[in-house]
């Protein structure tokens, strides 16, 4: 098989003025493929209808001028990501400030300078390089979790589920809304060491002997082995929690025996998220716990297998709980 050279980044020149369009295709051309506008409704119609990575975009032009183009970018979906770059004369009279609230991401001064309009545009090129990278990285992390979930007999919804249920108990417990988008994007790595456990151990569809358990539960010290020597947060969120959320709060757990606030709150968070979908959630070997069933059971376990401050906290958010429970199931999951 022959792979796919990846095609040229595309940028939209947005511009009334056909000479201002000819200077800069001149600058662009041989760097970029190039698509161009020279009004706001032909603008918005391109970005649209092609894969489009930067707009440059004039200011003023009759009919619709460009902070008014930038605007309905903004809106719509499908062209809200796409970086905007103002392009004005001295002479126009631009609030700058209203130009970046709006959501441009610079601007560039006619007459243009070559050397400037190759280096804003590189820039800019290399941030949305680095934003596909990460979300690149985020995707591989969820499908490897859900790798491991599938080979323990459960749905990537699992996956879904328990990651969006530790975001919202992070946040009620005072995490900011970044730190805990964070939790979720790790939390589907928790249980990556299940791979490295035999199926007739992981599969058995009976009790396990205590020799079992005992591979069983090596997954936790398998999970933080794969992702030892992390290079980004994201990844060392995950060994954390791929090595805690068995432990428990009265120093029973495993592997390490951690008690009270020796675990990492991220296990602590973990560990709820993950047993409250365990309990709701239909399986072949059981059937699915009540809601009000499967809180009483983490009320009951408060102080000793979970961190007392959790369940009263899981309780205050439970509509968020049951909506992320109604998106994500395993119905749904089937109608897609």
């Amino acid at each position: 098989m022959i792979l796919k050279r990846k095609a040229q980044p595309r940028i939209l020149l947005v511009d009334d003025e056909p000479t201002n369009l000819r200077v800069l295709r001149h600058i662009l051309q041989e760097h970029y493929a190039l698509s161009f506008a020279r009004s706001g409704e032909a603008a918005l119609d391109l970005a649209n209808a092609e894969d489009i990575d930067l707009i440059l975009l004039d200011v003023m032009m009759p009919n619709m001028t460009g902070i008014e183009v930038c605007e309905e970018l903004k809106k719509n979906p499908a062209t809200k990501d796409i970086p905007v770059i103002f392009v004005t004369a001295l002479r126009d009279s631009v609030d700058e400030e209203k130009g970046f609230e709006i959501g441009a991401v610079d601007y560039i001064t006619k007459p243009v300078v070559p050397a400037i309009v190759l280096a804003r545009v590189k820039n800019h090129m290399s941030l949305t390089n680095v934003a596909e990278l990460h979300l690149t990285h985020l995707d591989l992390m969820a499908r490897l979790g859900r790798a491991a979930e599938y080979k323990d007999n459960e749905t990537g919804m699992h996956v879904q589920r328990m990651s969006r249920y530790t975001r919202e108990l992070a946040i009620a417990y005072g995490f900011n809304e970044e730190d805990a988008n964070d939790l979720m994007m790790a939390a589907p790595m928790h249980d990556i060491g299940k791979i490295g456990i035999a199926d007739n151990i992981l599969l058995k569809p009976g009790k396990l002997t205590e020799e079992e358990y005992e591979i069983m539960k090596t997954h936790v010290e398998i999970g933080a082995e794969i992702l030892s020597n992390p290079r980004s947060h994201l990844i060392e969120l995950a060994q954390t929690m791929a090595l805690t959320h068995h432990e428990k709060w009265d120093g029973s757990g495993y592997p390490n025996g951690l008690m009270g606030e020796e675990i990492p709150i991220e296990g602590r968070l973990i560990a709820v998220a993950d047993v409250f979908d365990a309990l709701t959630s239909e399986r072949p070997y059981k059937k699915a716990w009540s809601v009000e069933d499967a809180l009483n059971y983490i009320f009951d376990q408060s102080g000793t297998h979970f961190d007392p401050a959790l369940p009263p906290l899981l309780k205050s958010i439970l509509p968020n709980i049951l909506d992320i429970k109604d998106n994500f199931s395993e119905e749904m999951s089937e109608l897609n």
